[in-house]
């Protein structure tokens, strides 16, 4: 058994396919495919139950696919440690992003990631932050940027910065008169959010002090995947919303009317991985970077440890 079949092994219950997990691992199929039935040989167990149409992890299967991240990520640390000396970010880092952060957090921090260490290859992996948590403690990610506090005992958080909220309403809105918008005017007005599953409706319905979405009037439920639809629905008179300060940044918001809210909510951004990771140095000089690199739009963190 090699770390080598290890990795097949890994890439093949990721991309549940043979042919993406050989691309993946830079070899054929026919390659991968006789590597995973020699390690199944050696190990004397089924790990994967292939059909014509699918390909399923066995329970033992599973059980050693779990044991086998725990190998790789120990042997990668090895590995770390023979070239830590020379110097921090240097290889692939699998840095997992929030989608309503993503698109405006990208545009700066890759040119700032870039000047500072020119031999970090970064990989992005945008999604949800129940999925990125669960490719976290899976060890298919190294760290995520998300929308703290996380609460999970194996995981350590590092606060970035903070990114205000704005609210988002129609030229014309009655809303847009005001200076400042109050959490009292939020529970009145039409409040588009993103559908579940996104941290931010949950922060935007804490915003307004609501438990749950308040019922929405019979055949007009709409709810976005993403900021982008939320501000053309906002645009086409549907109604308000809150987005993050790094949304507005765009200057793409001339159909829209953006007002402060009067007790400057905001969101606390920072930066998670596992407690056991080996590269807890280069998080934190990642961390600088981004800290070091803010837009106006947001102000860093006050860290306490």
């Amino acid at each position: 058994m090699t770390l080598r079949e290890l990795r097949y092994l890994i890439a093949l219950a990721d991309h549940g396919h043979f042919g993406r997990a050989a691309q993946a691992c830079h070899v054929s199929q026919p390659t991968l495919s006789t590597q995973l039935r020699k390690l199944e040989e050696y190990l004397g167990a089924t790990l994967f139950e292939r059909t014509n149409k699918a390909l399923h992890i066995t329970a033992v299967g599973e059980q050693i696919i779990a044991k086998a991240r725990r190998v790789l990520a120990e042997a990668d640390s090895i590995v770390e440690l023979a070239r830590r000396k020379a110097g921090p970010l240097i290889g692939p880092l699998n840095l997992g992003v929030i989608p309503t952060l993503s698109p405006y957090l990208l545009p700066w921090l890759l040119p700032a990631l870039k000047d500072a260490y020119l031999e970090l290859k970064l990989i992005v992996h945008e999604d949800l932050t129940d999925h990125l948590l669960e490719r976290l403690k899976a060890h298919r990610i190294d760290a995520a940027i998300l929308a703290l506090p996380i609460q999970e005992d194996e995981l350590e958080t590092l606060p970035l910065f903070d990114e205000p909220f704005r609210f988002a309403c129609p030229p014309g809105h009655p809303l847009a008169r005001a200076k400042a918008v109050k959490v009292s005017d939020l529970r009145k007005a039409r409040l588009l959010l993103l559908t579940d599953g996104h941290c931010l409706r949950d922060q935007a319905l804490a915003v307004c002090g609501f438990a749950e979405a308040p019922p929405e009037d019979e055949g007009t439920d709409f709810r976005a995947t993403s900021l982008e639809t939320i501000r053309q629905m906002v645009a086409a008179g549907m109604g308000c919303t809150l987005l993050p300060a790094m949304a507005l940044a765009s200057g793409q918001d001339q159909q829209l009317e953006i007002r402060p809210l009067a007790d400057n909510a905001s969101r606390r951004i920072g930066l998670v991985w596992r407690r056991t990771y080996p590269k807890t140095a280069d998080l934190e000089s990642l961390a600088k970077v981004i800290r070091g690199a803010l837009p106006p739009t947001v102000q860093a963190a006050c860290i306490v440890r």
